[in-house]
């Protein structure tokens, strides 16, 4: 799976929760300033051509759909992410992200029981 750029991650994004959409439909999920019409025609064909979106045709009118999930895409996003700045470890991951990012207890604790979860249902 190839990554997305930024600006075709926002689109992905208000793609996702649309679920499919229209052209117009996309450009009125943009907030203001809105990107020009031939800038979400740019993306959405490097996207198509990168097999992330397809379209069904309705005479001059094109609606658009993902092709992939969105828990698909960060989840290869993510594991990229471990694999290339944390050595493959997911505990060095952890170890920075509950390090260097401003979590309250209450947050880690939630954290801790989403990992005991985890482990109750790999022990099953």
């Amino acid at each position: 799976m190839q990554q997305l750029t930024n600006a075709e991650e926002q689109l992905m994004e208000h793609l996702w929760k649309l679920d499919k959409a229209f052209m117009k439909d996309l450009l009125e999920a943009y907030p203001e300033p809105k990107p020009k019409t031939t800038t979400v025609a740019t993306l959405l064909k490097r996207m198509i051509d990168k097999n992330f979106v397809a379209f069904k045709e309705y005479g001059n009118s094109r609606e658009y759909y993902p092709l992939v999930e969105k828990t698909a895409y960060f989840s290869k996003q993510v594991n990229g992410l471990i694999k290339n700045f944390f050595n493959d470890s997911a505990s060095q991951f952890a170890s920075f992200f509950t390090t260097e990012t401003n979590l309250s207890e209450k947050e880690l604790e939630e954290l801790k029981k989403i990992v005991d979860r985890a482990i109750q249902n790999k022990k099953k």
